[in-house]
């Protein structure tokens, strides 16, 4: 396909090998475990594609293509969760005596796996601030191996810059990691940046329709692949045909969700930035926001996460605005068809800096509902 065809187009057409699909326009869903050899002398050949079904089939092989386009990536790993994702390439790459930097405002299951295995096997780790990335050097230690970034946070929606971060590390030959499950290969390609790693749940966006759970991990080179491919074959990382078919389906139609998602929950976030009872509406997209410039520079758009910050209130409080909600399914994920809305404190968690108590933060996952609808929503939930 042209390098100068749109992404639009690409998501429509990437990864159809017409030998495979034979005229269809999905691929087949093969669940094998056992592949069988026409002659023994092969079985233990490296020639063979496939020598049992944990590599994966063709469903597999077309996912993951379509995620090497979109992230402009070197080779692409499927893994069954945004968690795995998250966790494969710190331990394909960190060992005993290693030093991790983590950035303050990762997604909270990242920094428990870290806060709670890294210690056992002998792997340190410090945060950083993801605003103060000028600061970097000072946290960077003669043993770091890896800085793992998340921009912008999925709480609290800081921005890290980069390609900053990116230009200190490879002179030093420190791996670069970020969640890109914000951007989800669409708004932003780390990749593109010389990000060594760049991670997603593919449970949001791509598969866009609440029922899969799975990850992806793009590398930005050979280098990159070969380590996270060796721990990949060894640890026995493997997702279903069935849940690749359907990430794939789901990702031929992310570009026209994620437009939608774009525009109504900017509409939504600068109808909360009025609102007398907010205090503040965290959204990098809006001029308001402290990273806004950032975000110009490094995304070519916004999806559908934000959060707002309410005037200092109870508890009981925030409770019967969410619990008032009508059109807002309470439930932790985003990315779906359907918006949802959930409380952050008691989850919110940071250490270096310490998140100023300002009042109670409310996140919310806009889908692809009217936002007329979900404004009115959100109007008679919070005056009651």
């Amino acid at each position: 396909m042209s390098k100068n065809v749109s992404d639009h187009t690409k998501l429509a057409h990437l990864s159809r090998d017409e030998e495979v699909l034979q005229g269809a326009v999905n691929p087949p869903v093969h669940r094998a475990s056992t592949i069988l050899f026409e002659r023994a002398e092969d079985l233990y050949s490296s020639k063979p594609k496939r020598s049992y079904g944990i590599v994966g089939m063709s469903v597999h092989d077309s996912l993951r293509e379509a995620f090497c386009t979109l992230e402009q990536a070197y080779s692409v790993v499927l893994a069954p969760s945004g968690l795995a994702a998250c966790t494969m390439p710190l331990l394909a790459i960190c060992s005993a005596g290693d030093h991790v930097l983590l950035s303050n405002n990762i997604y909270g299951p990242t920094r428990r796996f870290c806060e709670n295995h890294l210690p056992r096997l002998n792997i340190e780790f410090d945060f950083f601030d993801p605003e103060n990335s000028n600061n970097i050097l000072e946290h960077i230690k003669s043993n770091t191996k890896a800085i793992f970034m998340e921009s912008p946070g999925s709480l609290t929606m800081e921005l890290t810059d980069i390609p900053a971060i990116v230009a200190v590390a490879k002179g030093r030959n420190i791996w670069t990691l970020v969640d890109n499950t914000w951007g989800a290969g669409w708004f932003l390609k780390p990749i593109t940046m010389g990000v060594d790693f760049s991670i997603q749940a593919a449970s949001k966006y791509p598969c866009g329709h609440s029922d899969v759970l799975m990850g992806t991990i793009a590398t930005g080179s050979k280098k990159a692949d070969k380590v996270l491919q060796r721990f990949d074959t060894d640890s026995g990382n493997f997702v279903s045909p069935d849940d690749a078919w359907l990430v794939l389906r789901g990702l031929r139609t992310m570009s026209a969700r994620l437009e939608r998602q774009q525009t109504s929950a900017l509409k939504v976030a600068s109808w909360l930035s009025q609102h007398p009872k907010v205090a503040q509406v965290l959204h990098p997209a809006l001029a308001c926001h402290p990273d806004h410039q950032l975000w110009k520079r490094d995304f070519t758009g916004s999806s559908g996460l934000f959060s707002f910050l309410l005037h200092p209130t109870s508890e009981a409080q925030v409770f019967k605005i969410l619990n008032s909600l009508k059109y807002f399914g309470l439930g932790f994920s985003w990315g779906g068809y359907e918006s949802l809305a959930i409380h952050c404190d008691p989850q919110l968690i940071r250490t270096n800096p310490k998140w100023p108590d300002q009042g109670n933060i409310i996140r919310l996952s806009i889908g692809l509902e009217e936002p007329h609808d979900l404004i009115a929503d959100l109007s008679q939930a919070l005056n009651i």
